[in-house]
């Protein structure tokens, strides 16, 4: 799946338009080529046919030219000469098509910007979805689950190899720098989201993004865990409709697995 960038390289776009620009010259090129080659051929052709056939079987050969496809009706000696210059002009264009154009569109930073424009065009339809913080081990576990029961999965992170991990899980993922995250929340569509989990091991973290996914969005549900009773209370004022102790699970868990197997004895 594709990755946001919230700090996307500027130089992506940069040689886009560059590469864009360059490209429109080389076809302004072209046309004049295929222009001047049609005027000079009428003007050199020495035979009896009307204009307009004249006009037609230059223009055909100045086609041919420029897509060098090389299908040229025949040539008296004088445009012959004048189609050795076109065609040192054809290969001259080509090298600098060549030279200017090869390569610019495959660097990392021109796929950034594509992949980018592909996910902003994914975020306005996104709706019903719901948004994983964090893709360390909890968030993995979590955005699998969800993703297996058929929940639209959004990823929020700011670790570029857990971008890549997510990516590959087939996770939408939104990345941005940690100092930064709101910018990355905002990007989020919480407008639209039906849920949020915020799986990042820093419990500070998790307070500081409940409160602000909160605050983008009252009434959206947010599930985050929490380390004791008193960091619950924190949470909830922040925002967070459900805060999991996990210590407190995993202890009933062991409680009940043992209390059963006591009862199974007796």
């Amino acid at each position: 799946m594709w990755i946001f960038r919230v700090d996307e390289p500027r130089l992506g776009g940069i040689r886009i338009r560059e590469w864009r620009r360059r490209a429109r010259n080389t076809i302004n090129l072209l046309v004049l080529l295929m222009g001047g080659t049609t005027i000079g051929l009428v003007v050199l052709d020495q035979s009896s046919s009307p204009f307009p056939d004249k006009l037609f079987t230059a223009v055909w050969n100045g086609v041919n030219l420029i897509t060098t496809l090389g299908a040229f009706s025949g040539f008296n000696p004088p445009q012959k000469w004048f189609m050795v210059l076109a065609m040192f002009a054809t290969l001259m264009i080509g090298g600098f098509a060549v030279s200017k154009l090869t390569g610019m569109l495959s660097g990392d930073d021109v796929m950034a910007y594509r992949e980018n424009r592909i996910m902003e065009r994914k975020f306005e339809h996104l709706a019903g979805h719901v948004v994983v913080v964090g893709f360390h081990a909890l968030g993995e576990h979590v955005a699998r689950h969800l993703h297996e029961a058929g929940e639209i999965v959004l990823v929020l992170v700011g670790d570029q190899d857990q971008a890549h991990r997510a990516a590959d899980s087939g996770h939408m993922v939104v990345l941005g720098s940690p100092d930064a995250f709101d910018d990355v929340l905002k990007r989020a569509r919480l407008d639209s989201a039906r849920a949020m989990v915020v799986t990042t091991p820093d419990g500070n973290n998790n307070l500081a993004i409940t409160l602000l996914a909160h605050t983008l969005n009252p009434s959206l549900a947010i599930a985050v865990p929490g380390e004791n009773p008193l960091r619950k209370g924190l949470l909830e004022s922040a925002g967070a409709s459900n805060v999991i102790i996990a210590d407190d699970i995993v202890a009933k868990a062991l409680v009940s697995k043992l209390t059963t197997a006591v009862k199974g004895e007796i």
